[in-house]
């Protein structure tokens, strides 16, 4: 999963103590699923899907830090995001906010018969 330009910059601004203004909390952590399948590009701020897109909520008791480690849950209900999902990725806000990161990944297709669970880990280390 690539982290994106805006994604970086948080981190960067939240290290420093310098004001980012929403931060990837239980209430304001979001994973969002796309039908685009457009490269990932650092300096993508959404998804790219030009309809088919929505951002969910996290799952009660997420997000979860583990030392170096960020779970994120949400689960989509059967009356959502029921299209062929190519893309996902991580938010702080509903809509607009921060693209934390994003993956293009053919996950294959949800129906309105099926409830999907996405959990995403983003493990932070040290190396070049």
């Amino acid at each position: 999963m690539s982290l994106t330009n805006a994604g970086r910059n948080f981190i960067a601004a939240a290290i420093m103590n310098s004001g980012p203004p929403t931060f990837f909390d239980a209430s304001n952590a979001y994973i969002g699923s796309g039908d685009d399948n457009t490269a990932f590009a650092a300096a993508q701020t959404d998804l790219q899907a030009s309809s088919n897109k929505l951002r969910v909520g996290m799952d009660a008791t997420y997000p979860q830090l583990a030392t170096n480690v960020l779970t994120f849950r949400a689960s989509f209900s059967t009356s959502q995001a029921n299209w062929h999902w190519q893309e996902w990725g991580i938010f702080n806000a509903a809509s607009s906010g921060t693209m934390l990161c994003r993956k293009v990944e053919d996950l294959g297709t949800k129906t309105s018969a099926q409830s999907w669970q996405i959990t995403a880990t983003i493990t932070v280390s040290i190396g070049s």
